[in-house]
């Protein structure tokens, strides 16, 4: 019960929509999404993405983007096993690149 009640709190707080769906932050200085991340009975708030900057893309179209793309994998080790929903990198994989 205790776990419900902290979980509509935090979605409440933060003006989510729900476990698990990213939001962009326009106003937050730094970070461009949050999310209420959840899995099992672990949950956390995580913001993550540069502010101002938009990933290439799944399908990224110039030269530029796939090298930006390029570079972001080899970073973050993105092409490895997703690790859990609970990091930032997790997210940041699927929702900006």
């Amino acid at each position: 019960m205790a776990h419900e009640n902290r979980k509509k709190s935090l979605l409440k707080k933060h003006g989510l929509s729900g476990v698990n769906k990213p939001k962009r932050t326009p106003n937050h200085k730094t970070k461009s999404h949050m999310v209420l991340a959840a899995e099992g009975h672990n949950m956390k708030l995580i913001r993550f993405g540069q502010q101002g900057v938009s990933g290439a893309g799944k399908n990224p179209k110039t030269a530029k983007d796939k090298a930006r793309k390029k570079s972001y994998y080899a970073r973050h080790n993105a092409q490895g096993k997703p690790t859990t929903k609970l990091s930032a990198k997790y997210w940041s994989h699927k929702v900006k690149w």
